[in-house]
């Protein structure tokens, strides 16, 4: 993935921290955000230390301007921008103990205004750098599409956000897909699931080499991405 460029929102653990890295290792130039700067600092150091190219921004995607900054600095660095995984999501509590009519008004907004309007003002900000052959990627889980106890705002967020995707998909010449790796082991997750480089090897796979017109306004699973690589 030479001469891309590549921006991940919320990259400073988990799956984003482990896409940002995959896409590091390919040769992507890189340009990776989170709230956390030195965690995100972590990552960007990892990239370096394999030969890669990085920059890491604290930005927090609630905030247009921030996002605004982020994706200019991304074109001025890296050119176009090839790549957004838009990646960055906030849970809270614990995943199975979110009853919905025991959420608190605040958790319900600040979890929509991260996992859904986070993934808006980052491909808003960032098309105005893509050119119309670039992928715009989102990842996702089944409780979008099917209901699970306990899941709360997140859920309802995950679902607002793949039609989202979907709308932008529709609207734009640029490829929007959502990602689902399944269950994927990070602190959302408790411990359970495959590990996150697993799954980051499935974006890049998504960003790379998927059908886009597959990919565009769908959700791709993980049984198709076995399928295609196997």
């Amino acid at each position: 993935m030479n001469d891309t460029t590549v921006v991940v929102t919320g990259a400073s653990t988990g799956i984003g921290a482990a896409v940002a890295r995959t896409f590091g290792r390919a040769g992507a130039t890189v340009v990776a955000c989170a709230r956390d700067r030195d965690a995100l600092d972590e990552v960007v150091a990892d990239i370096e230390a394999d030969g890669g190219t990085a920059t890491g921004l604290r930005a927090d995607v609630r905030d247009e301007f921030d996002m605004e900054r982020l994706m200019e600095t991304a074109a001025r660095d890296g050119g176009a921008i090839d790549v957004l995984v838009a990646n960055a999501a906030i849970t809270h509590g614990t995943p199975g103990e979110m009853p919905m009519a025991d959420e608190a008004y605040t958790v319900f907004d600040d979890t929509l205004r991260t996992n859904v309007r986070g993934v808006f003002t980052a491909v808003k900000e960032a098309l105005p750098h893509m050119p119309d052959d670039a992928r715009i990627l989102v990842p996702s889980g089944s409780v979008a599409r099917t209901a699970k106890p306990g899941m709360g705002a997140y859920a309802v967020s995950k679902a607002a956000a793949e039609g989202l995707a979907r709308q932008f998909a529709a609207d734009c010449s640029q490829t929007v897909g959502i990602v689902d790796p399944g269950v994927v082991n990070t602190d959302r997750t408790g411990g359970q699931g495959r590990d996150p480089e697993d799954a980051a090897e499935m974006v890049r796979w998504a960003a790379a080499e998927a059908d886009a017109d597959s990919l565009d306004g769908k959700v791709v699973e993980l049984a198709a991405w076995k399928k295609a690589t196997r």
